[in-house]
């Protein structure tokens, strides 16, 4: 049910997108999607610092990926929070959060593998590809050029962050005007903006490590049209 006071037919939850904190590929510019690597004791500050970002907000529910630079990022600011005062909520680990799969490229040198991925359509770097096919084509043109087309293409890639906001929406406990954590990656960020961002956005750089962005998210909308970009990395 909706609070008090609440539109009825909507249920708007404030989804707190934090990025991970510098992992060790992120330091040697390796793409890192489903595999993992350690933070860096500069990741472990990007975690405590967003933690002290988020020390006053009240969380009803939290969300990270299954890979460790997720759920470490996630448990320390969860740490900070719980020391400010706040009920601390179970955290949920859950594949449909992960990053984008970058198939054969995973743990490659990013500049390497843009090449590999739009160089044969004359565009050899991910800013060339997207400025030249949009977007969509980075994951498209990547999975082409995987030889085992194990990376996910732009639908699949898709298909599976809607799982994530699914999973999000279908938490009987959360309720209209909740505030909920979740644990997000730098290229996954860097496409939510994309699609539900408005022209104000500043899309030049990707997020920072331990950046915040705020999406007001409406589960009672289609997932083409239930998120907005409130700020974004913060």
């Amino acid at each position: 049910m909706a609070r008090a006071g609440a539109i009825i037919g909507t249920m708007i939850l404030h989804l707190h997108l934090v990025r991970h904190g510098q992992t060790v590929f992120n330091r040697y510019n390796r793409l890192q999607g489903w595999c993992d690597s350690p933070l860096t004791e500069s990741g472990l500050a990007d975690a405590d610092k967003a933690g002290r970002k988020l020390a006053d907000i009240d969380f009803a529910a939290a969300y990270c990926s299954d890979t460790s630079r997720a759920r470490i990022t996630a448990a320390r600011i969860l740490d900070v929070n719980e020391a400010a005062g706040h009920r601390r909520p179970a955290l949920v680990d859950d594949m449909h959060f992960r990053e984008q799969c970058y198939g054969y490229f995973e743990g490659q040198d990013m500049s390497l593998a843009w090449t590999a991925a739009g160089g044969p359509h004359g565009a050899p770097s991910y800013n060339a590809i997207v400025a030249r096919y949009g977007l969509s084509a980075t994951r498209d043109l990547l999975k082409a050029a995987d030889p085992f087309h194990d990376a996910e293409s732009d639908a699949e890639y898709w298909a599976r962050v809607e799982g994530a906001f699914a999973l999000i929406a279908a938490n009987p406990t959360l309720r209209d005007g909740d505030h909920v954590l979740q644990i997000s990656h730098g290229n996954t960020l860097l496409s939510l903006a994309h699609r539900f961002g408005g022209d104000g956005l500043d899309l030049s750089e990707r997020p920072a490590n331990g950046s915040v962005t705020v999406v007001d998210f409406d589960t009672e909308r289609p997932f083409e049209n239930a998120l907005t970009i409130v700020s974004y990395n913060g």
